[in-house]
């Protein structure tokens, strides 16, 4: 054998190859693993949510066929049995999980058991975006405004910015949010009549402009997303406070200060990012509270979106429905939680390198 070969020959073997990739593969990232552990782990949760909301749903006062039978007199026994077939809900409780189960697996959200009978997809989707655009709007606004109050309220702790911050924070915390939104509907609806009660758009909306279709949202969310805004800010310019303060009393932030750098670059520079981590977790476990509030927010201001169809669903005891809502619901917190989790791998170097693990 011609040893000028050699080289090449030994880049052709198999066996070297397999380890190579062996050593490719041994040398992972531990942000991706960690992300891929997190999608396991969240594939076994939401399985065990489905079981407790389906299990919940159905041993709840009251079905579907209640709706259609009980109001109506010329409606006998014969014809609630033969809704029951219809929808499924003669056979045991198990058996409706697992045939449900079934066609979630395929994505397939069955049909709705009210009267018009559609698709539980196209309903969700008709509302989902008023529902998510509204929350996304509500958390850029409390991130705008709650993390520079907390900031500044922590640096500058005790001084009068403070205490008055504390005082509307504590008033943020203590307000209802339905309560919140009867005032602001009497104060701008109903005293002054400058923004509209309910309802998404005006009835000659179709005639605007763009700027005027654009002005008529605006006045038609205005109240809806101060009141999403408004406890959000609260909560999280608090918690951006505590944060701070105990990130100032971290050894490197006396030495920053002892060094006589800038308080801007000691703050927003040093102590700001690291305060930031706790926040990005809580940003994560918001969503399910953003979620359930749309119900209470869009009841109330009669907005088309996906709380009101989920508080119609409950009503009428359109088990598909709620299903429908409580896995698209369990889904976006889980997907929340991820995201917060793999931006927190991005924002600590420390995660990124496999050395602390959450």
């Amino acid at each position: 054998m011609d040893g000028r070969n050699a080289p090449d020959q030994c880049l052709d073997d198999p066996n070297l190859k397999r380890i190579e990739m062996q050593n490719v593969i041994g040398t992972h990232n531990p942000l991706l693993t960690r992300v891929l552990r997190k999608l396991v782990w969240m594939a076994f949760v939401l399985w065990g949510i489905t079981i407790i909301s389906f299990t919940v749903i159905h041993l709840a006062p009251g079905s579907p066929t209640d709706m259609e039978t009980t109001l109506n007199p010329q409606v006998g026994e014969a014809a609630r049995k033969q809704l029951e077939i219809l929808y499924g809900l003669d056979k045991a409780l198990h058996e409706q999980y697992f045939d449900w189960l079934g066609r979630m697996a395929r994505l397939d959200f069955g049909k709705s058991m009210s009267a018009d009978a559609r698709p539980v997809l196209d309903k969700i989707l008709e509302r989902l975006p008023l529902t998510v655009g509204m929350n996304l709007a509500s958390l850029v606004l409390t991130l705008i405004i709650a993390v520079p109050v907390g900031v500044l309220s922590a640096w500058k702790q005790d001084s009068f910015f403070d205490k008055t911050v504390t005082l509307l924070v504590f008033m943020g915390f203590a307000m209802p949010s339905f309560w919140l939104a009867l005032l602001l509907m009497m104060f701008f609806g109903i005293e002054h009549q400058c923004l509209p009660l309910s309802g998404l758009t005006s009835l000659d909306y179709q005639q605007f402009t763009i700027l005027g279709k654009i002005w008529d949202l605006a006045r038609h969310l205005f109240m809806p997303l101060t009141v999403y805004t408004v406890g959000s800010i609260a909560g999280m310019s608090r918690f951006m406070r505590s944060s701070m303060l105990e990130v100032s009393r971290q050894d490197y932030i006396l030495t920053a200060m002892a060094k006589g750098l800038p308080t801007r670059i000691i703050v927003f520079r040093h102590a700001m990012r690291n305060a930031l981590l706790p926040l990005i977790t809580l940003l994560g476990l918001s969503v399910p509270g953003l979620i359930g509030g749309s119900v209470i927010i869009e009841s109330i201001f009669a907005l088309p979106g996906l709380g009101q169809l989920f508080y119609a669903a409950v009503m009428a005891r359109d088990y598909t429905l709620i299903m429908g809502n409580l896995v698209l619901g369990a889904v976006l917190t889980l997907l929340g939680n991820l995201l917060a989790d793999f931006c927190y791998g991005l924002v600590d170097p420390r995660i990124r390198s496999g050395g602390r693990d959450a």
